[in-house]
């Protein structure tokens, strides 16, 4: 019989457009995450990542979770969800007021981080995160603990993550119908930029790509957080649906050929390689199987791929993310264990792009391991550092000053610069 979850267990829950899965573990010693149990299941509620059928989706919330919490041994009561869904919104703002040359007290980060929930502009929408990132010193920026240093002026710049409120509405009743208490719902770049990507590049500038079975988030972090955002409504199950479409056969026959014989790249063999194909009329008992060349295959993934490229590229400059400090791109999510993907987005893009795959994690299965897994992983790592969130501290007024998205940018990538 399970046991009653004990303290300082976390559990991680992803719900995308393929697949739901759920992540136990617990605090070690060290201060290191340990996995107790892992579960997944195939979503079949979800579309875009949005929730299209409430009770499928509640099913297999259910079903993943009792599946981790067999593994585990555990009962468990809460979570923490992701949240993927197009309609995310990444913004920084800044709030600074005098000091007059005092020496900076913790009342006076308290009263500043107070004044910055004031500057926040949802604009409609419903935030997930609001938390401070970098302090200001007179102008400097880049600071991360002011605490004691004389100042003239103090300011913050607040990291805010919005999205459209009815969708998360959904999300959390979705998983409450599961009979799970919803901890927070993270947004799902800022976990995911925990599990894949390093401080150092956190800091410096780098381009983190999910690509999703039904959602690619393109985001952009600097200064150790998460600065730019843009949701694309596209993802690896496209590609999917091409095959099949292509070659007359089923989804997952087709994801199945994607993922044992396709390939990003092409290679002269490849007109050589035969791959059987099974009709869709073959389940009916009519029909004979067809077979393929491995190049036709891959010249119907390369076509989707160059098109998907295009506007991941399109993205990157809507973000400003170019010249000498646009030059890392990582790649995680379902998409990004297609073979030799990799190399075809540094030659698409003309950056330098690696696969990011969840890291710091003790006792996580080899089937955890991928790219697919990266934000079940960050959701973990972002619960055990349950960061500050001004949107539960109490407003006072002062100036706002908000600067544009661009300018911010490029501060931060100095104030990184600086710092080395």
């Amino acid at each position: 019989m399970a046991k009653v979850a004990p303290e300082g267990l976390i559990t991680a829950l992803d719900i995308g457009s393929s697949k739901v899965s759920a992540m136990i573990a617990r605090k070690g010693d060290g201060g290191e995450l340990i996995v107790l149990g892992t579960g997944q299941r195939e979503s079949r509620g979800v579309k875009r990542g949005y929730i299209a059928d409430m009770g499928a989706t509640e099913a297999a919330v259910r079903e993943a979770v009792e599946q981790a919490e067999r593994i585990a041994g555990l009962n468990i009561e809460n979570v923490w969800v992701g949240f993927s869904a197009g309609g995310l919104v990444s913004d920084v703002a800044e709030v600074e007021f005098e000091l007059g040359g005092h020496r900076v007290e913790q009342g006076d980060i308290d009263a500043l981080l107070q004044a910055g929930r004031n500057s926040i502009d949802p604009q409609g929408r419903m935030v997930l995160h609001a938390q401070p990132a970098l302090y200001t010193l007179d102008g400097l920026t880049g600071v991360k603990k002011p605490l004691g240093l004389h100042a003239d002026r103090l300011g913050v710049h607040i990291h805010v993550v919005a999205a459209d409120g009815s969708p998360v509405r959904n999300l959390d009743l979705c998983v409450r119908s599961a009979h799970l208490e919803v901890k927070s719902i993270i947004a799902s770049p800022v976990a995911t930029g925990l599990a894949c990507l390093s401080e150092e590049e956190r800091e410096l500038g780098v381009a983190l790509v999910e690509m999703g079975a039904g959602i690619t988030n393109v985001s952009l972090f600097a200064g150790g957080m998460l600065v730019g955002l843009c949701s694309l409504p596209m993802g690896a199950a496209d590609i999917t649906d091409d095959v099949a479409s292509a070659f007359g056969t089923r989804r997952q026959q087709a994801e199945r050929m994607k993922c044992f014989h396709g390939s990003a790249n092409a290679s002269p063999r490849d007109n050589h390689d035969m791959i059987p194909v099974v009709p869709i009329s073959a389940e009916d008992g009519a029909g004979e199987g067809m077979q393929i060349t491995k190049a036709q295959l891959i010249g119907v993934i390369r076509q989707r791929l160059e098109h998907q490229m295009g506007e991941i590229r399109k993205a990157l400059q809507h973000l400003k993310f170019e010249g000498p400090v646009g030059r890392q791109v990582v790649l995680t999510g379902g998409g990004a264990e297609l073979k030799g993907v990799a190399d075809y987005a540094q030659q698409a893009l003309g950056r330098s792009v690696r696969v990011g795959r969840p890291r710091g994690l003790t006792g996580l299965p080899e089937a955890h391991g991928g790219p697919a897994f990266a934000t079940l992983a960050g959701l973990a790592f972002y619960a055990a550092a349950d960061p500050i969130d001004l949107r539960s501290v109490a407003p006072a007024g002062q100036t706002v000053h908000r600067p544009s998205g661009i300018g911010i940018f490029r501060k931060l990538i100095q104030a990184a610069r600086a710092n080395y």
